[in-house]
């Protein structure tokens, strides 16, 4: 008689139930909230830098004071964070991220040793990207990166196998005022 009461009673299956449901639901759940909050980061960053891409497109403006903008609204919601910022300029929007024009004088797609090309950065030396490091000037096309990582929010990473750092990259392209004449220096060379 003890034997079929022991065999017939439920009580505690549904706590066992639960204790083999719950790591699976929790490790969910956090990992939702880690990708919401990435996802709330990357938003924030991006309204800030085109708020300071904005503010830099206006004469006068320092990298300085348009860096510490974006860093400041980064470490709101962030405040381990670590930001990065580079800024390029082009003499047009259809120049961004493009190489320096030159005669591929034996068809391999290479400038190599005496191909001509056109130094639009002025540094010297042929480059894949055109783009002059800075602000620019007058009506330059400029290209404001901020490469950010900060420390996940929620302990799920180790769990997921997912770094522990989260690290997110957010662009954008204004053009300058046009608060003088626009300044374009080309110079041709040979490829070494």
């Amino acid at each position: 008689m003890i034997r079929r009461t022991i065999r017939r009673d439920e009580n505690g299956a549904t706590v066992v139930e639960f204790a083999l449901v719950a790591p699976v639901l929790v490790t969910l759940l956090l990992g939702l909230f880690d990708i919401g909050y990435n996802m709330y980061v990357a938003s924030v960053l991006q309204g800030a830098i085109q708020k300071a891409a904005r503010d830099s497109s206006i004469e006068g403006a320092t990298p300085a004071s348009l860096d510490g903008k974006v860093t400041s609204a980064v470490h709101d919601i962030s405040p381990g964070a670590t930001v990065r910022f580079s800024r390029k300029s082009y003499a047009s929007f259809s120049d961004v991220s493009t190489p320096e024009d030159f005669t591929d004088l034996n068809g391999d797609n290479v400038c190599n040793n005496g191909e001509p090309f056109e130094d639009a950065n002025g540094n010297n030396a042929w480059d894949t990207d055109r783009g002059v490091d800075g602000l620019g000037g007058a009506r330059d096309a400029v290209l404001y990166t901020v490469d950010v990582s900060y420390p996940r929010a929620f302990p799920v990473a180790g769990l997921l196998g997912l770094p522990e750092e989260h690290e997110m990259k957010s662009a954008t392209v204004l053009r300058n005022q046009p608060y003088a004449q626009q300044v374009i220096k080309v110079t041709a060379r040979n490829c070494t």
